[in-house]
């Protein structure tokens, strides 16, 4: 499949994370404009943004898309409905599943709705270092190197779990 070249964080805190995570995978290769071209290990990292919650397995995806960067979006808050997820724990609180529309190609897109690349992509190792496993000079679009910004973030502790 021919389209848009893109990268989709993958996370859970609640039950089996692994089991989860493997559930979205599966259903988003289910998806006819999507084609899921590589996934990086899964890592073990500590809650982001509120620390008072289990520690998160996370996983980032390389996907092409014939969607739209809104219709992906749509797509993946679709998907994290059918997989159970509710919005009732707060801002960065305790999530069942939670994926996230890293980057849309190379786009920069900033609307009310979406914004790529995620705007704190840069900030979380959880989100950097699968990346980085999978395309090792990754450059994020608008921010530089992916692992400049690593290296930056030596002190947020990330364990691979597979």
């Amino acid at each position: 499949m021919s389209g848009q070249h893109c990268f989709i964080g993958l996370g859970s805190n609640i039950g089996d994370g692994l089991g989860i995570i493997r559930q979205a995978l599966e259903a988003l290769a289910q998806n006819n404009a999507i084609n899921v071209l590589r996934v990086s290990s899964m890592y073990c990292t500590a809650a982001w943004g509120r620390p008072d919650q289990p520690d998160f397995t996370n996983a980032v995806a390389e996907i092409t898309t014939t969607l739209s960067g809104q219709q992906l979006l749509q797509s993946l808050l679709q998907l994290e409905l059918e997989l159970g997820r509710t919005r009732d724990t707060g801002h960065w609180g305790p999530r069942l599943i939670d994926l996230d529309l890293l980057t849309y190609a190379d786009e920069q897109i900033s609307s009310p709705e979406l914004t790529v690349p995620h705007p704190r992509m840069h900030e979380r190792a959880f989100v950097l270092v699968p990346l980085l496993e999978l395309e090792s000079e990754f450059e994020i679009p608008g921010l530089g190197s992916a692992r400049e910004w690593q290296k930056k973030l030596q002190k947020q502790l990330i364990q691979r779990i597979n």
